[in-house]
């Protein structure tokens, strides 16, 4: 498959495991409004390829991602006006949750990753990150107000840190062994420069299991943050039953019993439930 060619983002594949890479080093990765139209773009082009089974989420350069470009509202005359229809709306499109995608998502978190940087940590499936990671939110001080992010790392984290990242703004920075402390990353990965090679082989071992229960498997546990918890239950057994009869739940038994590797179906794009519509 032929990925579009994007100005601020670089799609490639490395056998199974589809990259997604954060590509403006020189603003530190920095969103400008030209980035955000293109994540949309992005996701789908991954989510599609059916020679993806894992989809990995970094940066270039020294940093994963700083953000919305604060110099870019600074000097356009437009600010985040430009924004305000889609934040009241909701009707953004930036991250893998907001996109739906079906496919398993490793968000590798090299360098800073500040304000706008969270949305990707908190929407993705796993997070890994190198250990000369740093983490701030730095909105508070440039007078804007933290939630979206926040309100996703609350899933995950304890209030209280996320509170205090909130409020103490870009004064204070989270390293990434605290971070993994608290939840936010499942791996610290040490030294820095192995990051690319431990997230393609976290993908590759992910990649190893059935697309199509790993994507009812994520409808089953995104589904359920929205609901109760009989609710959620109740939701997740109709996925579980969703997968019975399909050519995965032969294939598997028979791969184990005969010690080989499972051949299993292509994977298949779909929606997850509760990302925005």
């Amino acid at each position: 498959m032929t990925y579009p060619e994007l100005e601020h983002l670089r799609l490639e594949r490395r056998g199974p495991v589809g990259w997604l890479v954060n590509n403006r080093p020189e603003r530190l990765n920095a969103m400008n409004s030209a980035m955000r139209d293109e994540f949309a773009v992005a996701w789908r082009a991954l989510d599609t390829d059916p020679e993806v089974r894992v989809i990995v989420h970094t940066g270039e350069g020294r940093a994963f991602q700083t953000g919305v470009d604060v110099a870019e509202i600074a000097e356009d005359g437009v600010g985040m006006e430009r924004y305000r229809e889609s934040m009241e709306e909701f009707d953004v499109h930036f991250t893998a949750w907001h996109c739906g995608v079906a496919k398993p998502v490793i968000t590798a978190v090299n360098g800073l990753c500040a304000g706008g940087a969270f949305h990707w940590v908190a929407d993705a499936d796993i997070v890994i990150a190198a250990s000369d990671a740093q983490f701030f939110d730095p909105h508070v001080s440039v007078g804007q107000v933290v939630a979206i992010e926040a309100i996703g790392l609350l899933r995950k984290m304890p209030f209280e840190a996320v509170m205090r990242m909130a409020l103490t703004g870009r004064h204070e920075r989270m390293g990434a062994q605290r971070a993994y402390e608290l939840g936010m990353v499942s791996e610290v990965v040490d030294p820095p420069e192995r990051l690319r090679d431990a997230a393609q082989e976290l993908g590759e071992t992910i990649a190893r299991n059935s697309p199509a229960a790993m994507a009812a498997t994520k409808r089953a546990l995104w589904g359920a943050l929205e609901m109760g918890l009989t609710d959620a239950c109740r939701a997740g057994a109709k996925e579980l039953v969703s997968l019975w009869g399909h050519p995965d739940q032969e294939e598997g038994p028979r791969a184990f019993a005969e010690k080989r590797e499972p051949r299993w179906a292509p994977p298949e794009s779909g929606a997850v439930p509760g990302a925005p519509d």
